[in-house]
Formats: C-alpha cells, sequence, structure tokens
C-alpha cells in the first residue's frame, strides 16, 4: 500500500516536471520598438525562433497587406542576410508628403548568406513602416518561414476574436490610438523618411547584436527552467518522503 501511494506520487511529480520541461511553442511574430500609433510611423520587428532541432531557419518571406497599404517600407540590414523588397502598384495612388504614390512594398525577402538561425536561437527583423493606418485596429502580416531542410511552414491563418488561436498563426501588429495632439510621438514623418536608410546603416551592428543577444537569452531562459524543473523534482520529492515518514511513525 505504502509503495503504491509512494508510486503515484511519483507519477505525479513526473507529470509536473514534464509540464514544465516542454517548450512552449514559439511562432513568427511582430512586435512594435516601443509604440505603434495610428496615423504615425514605427519600426516593427519580425520575431523568428527556429522551432527544429535538425534544421535551420534559411529564410523568411512576410506579406505587407494589401487592404491597408505602407506607403513607406525600410527594412534594417541584418548582418549574414540577404533582403529584397517586392513592389507593386496600387489601384489608387496614396498621397504622402504632399505627393502621389502609386506602387508600395507588398513583400519582403529576407534570406540567409550563411547558416541562418540555428536551432536554439531566434532572429529579430527590424522595419521601418508608415504611415500606419488611422481606421484599423491591426494589421496583418502573413509570412513563410524556410527551413534548410526545404520545409515551408506557412504562418498565413489569421487569429479570429473569440475562438481558438490557430495552429499557424499569422503576425499581428496591433495598434494603439495616437496621443491627444493627433501624434504618435515617435519620430516626426521627415524624421522618419530620413531615419529609414540612417538608422538602418547605423543600426546595423544592433541587429547583429541582437541576433548574438537572442542566443544568451534563449540561455537564461533554459537555465530558468532547468532550476524550475529541479524545484519542482526536489519538492516533490520531500513530499513523498515527508508523507512515507509520517506513515511509519502511525505504525510505530
Amino acid at each position: 500500500m505504502k509503495a503504491s501511494r509512494i508510486a503515484a506520487a511519483g507519477a505525479v511529480a513526473g507529470a509536473a516536471v514534464l509540464a514544465l520541461s516542454t517548450p512552449c511553442f514559439a511562432h513568427v511574430g511582430v512586435q512594435p520598438e516601443g509604440e505603434a500609433a495610428k496615423g504615425g510611423y514605427a519600426v516593427i520587428d519580425f520575431k523568428v525562433p527556429n522551432e527544429r532541432d535538425d534544421a535551420s531557419t534559411t529564410k523568411l518571406e512576410v506579406t505587407f497587406p494589401t487592404d491597408h497599404p505602407l506607403a513607406s517600407v525600410m527594412p534594417q540590414p541584418v548582418e549574414g542576410w540577404d533582403v529584397k523588397v517586392t513592389e507593386s502598384e496600387l489601384d489608387e495612388p496614396l498621397e504622402m508628403h504632399g505627393r502621389k504614390i502609386s506602387e508600395v512594398v507588398t513583400k519582403v525577402t529576407w534570406t540567409a548568406e550563411g547558416d541562418g538561425i540555428k536551432p536554439g536561437f531566434f532572429q529579430k527583423f527590424p522595419v521601418s513602416v508608415g504611415t500606419l493606418p488611422e481606421d484599423a485596429d491591426e494589421l496583418v502580416f502573413k509570412a513563410l518561414q524556410t527551413y534548410s531542410s526545404k520545409e515551408v511552414v506557412r504562418w498565413i491563418e489569421v487569429p479570429q476574436e473569440g475562438q481558438e488561436e490557430p495552429e499557424h498563426p499569422a503576425p499581428v501588429l496591433a495598434l494603439s490610438e495616437a496621443s491627444e495632439d493627433g501624434h504618435s510621438h515617435g519620430a516626426s514623418d521627415d524624421d522618419k523618411a530620413e531615419d529609414g536608410a540612417g538608422s538602418a546603416g547605423n543600426a546595423a551592428g544592433t541587429t547583429t547584436a541582437s541576433g548574438s543577444d537572442s542566443g544568451g537569452s534563449g540561455g537564461t531562459d533554459t537555465t530558468a527552467r532547468v532550476l524550475g524543473v529541479v524545484g519542482i523534482v526536489v519538492g516533490a520529492a520531500g513530499v513523498a518522503y515527508g508523507v512515507l515518514a509520517g506513515r511509519r511513525r502511525t505504525s510505530a
């Protein structure tokens, strides 16, 4: 009887350890560096984790929304990656800084020049975008992630409110309301236009650093998980020992 109870306690502890040690399913996502306010400009990061143990991510294709086209799209250089910008002609031209724009960026493709994103790492791909629409609460960017094994993961399923998250959700950028003065408190339109090339060149080293730091943060997360698992195991063992010792004293 005692042995069965101890075995049951061990099974519960083992299940808890398994639940904590299983890595969370990560998606290709998009987040602003700071704020992405309606009617303003923002730098957004496409975060790409490698979810395979035996292949590297070698290509990322991001399709930009056509229902809310962005007049300005400027990728920041990422060391070790070639970037290609695809433009398409609009049915109706956009007005920006007093001039009409008939073509906008509809896709940005990053292709690894080396090993790409190795297993256990992630990479950020920054892009300066604007102006953000004032009549939308979010922007959907569909993405394709290609591995060195030739596998292609299609992050194109649009999440629906009130429903469970799809298996391969598309990256969604939430837009915040503009401030009371009507501005996003980011860089001005003119500054952003100049910043597309200037910050891209100046921040190339920063992008590389973020790629390197990703390995560090990944290691920190792994260490935290390991320590958490060890704590659970030790705690479970202590509980089992306490129960066994108590029953021995009661029997005595």
